[in-house]
């Protein structure tokens, strides 16, 4: 061999050892491409379906409240009529209107049966109850007749209501001092 040949073969060496350098070691082949793709689509998807359930279940939540909402409009508007009947009740079960007494009642009673369906509830209170300024709504305060009504309810001037866990109108109570 030459030195013109063995130049040759070196300069050939050199130019595959370039050739293979230039070339990426982890070229990934077609099957793997494709499969990747899938595997960022399969993402994409999952992404966009759970998405979707977080909407569905939030605009589910969103039309249960509005229902709510329109129906504590309606009971609220409905409760100073309760208030009526109780006081009529009181009024005529002084006179001797012992029918007119039952046809008041008979209503009141119906009102009242319709509305708890409908998820009213009246907030049960009696006197010496302790006092709850989450709850309750202090009217007034007077002395209290006795040492262990200090701090406690002594009447209860209008009852309250809760449509399901909300309180819709807190009762007004008188508390001792």
């Amino acid at each position: 061999m030459s030195k013109k040949d063995k130049k040759e073969d070196i300069a050939v060496e050199q130019e595959a050892a370039n050739t293979v350098e230039n070339q990426p070691v982890n070229e990934l082949t077609a099957e793997e491409k494709l499969q990747e793709e899938l595997q960022q689509e399969k993402d994409k998807f999952l992404r966009l379906f759970a998405e979707f359930e977080n909407y569905k279940r939030r605009t589910a939540k969103e039309r249960i409240e509005l229902f709510k909402t329109a129906n504590q409009d309606v009971m609220v508007a409905l409760l100073p009529i309760l208030d009526d009947f109780d006081r009529a009740y009181i009024e005529i079960s002084k006179t001797e209107e012992k029918d007119l007494l039952k046809g008041v009642e008979l209503i009141s009673n119906k009102l009242k049966n319709t509305l708890e369906g409908k998820g009213l509830e009246l907030m049960a209170l009696q006197q010496g109850d302790a006092f709850n300024p989450d709850n309750h709504e202090a009217v007034t305060q007077i002395p209290a007749p006795s040492d262990d009504l200090k701090g406690k309810i002594i009447d209860v001037v209008e009852k309250g209501y809760k449509l399901g866990d909300k309180i819709i109108r807190f009762p007004k109570v008188v508390i001792g001092q």
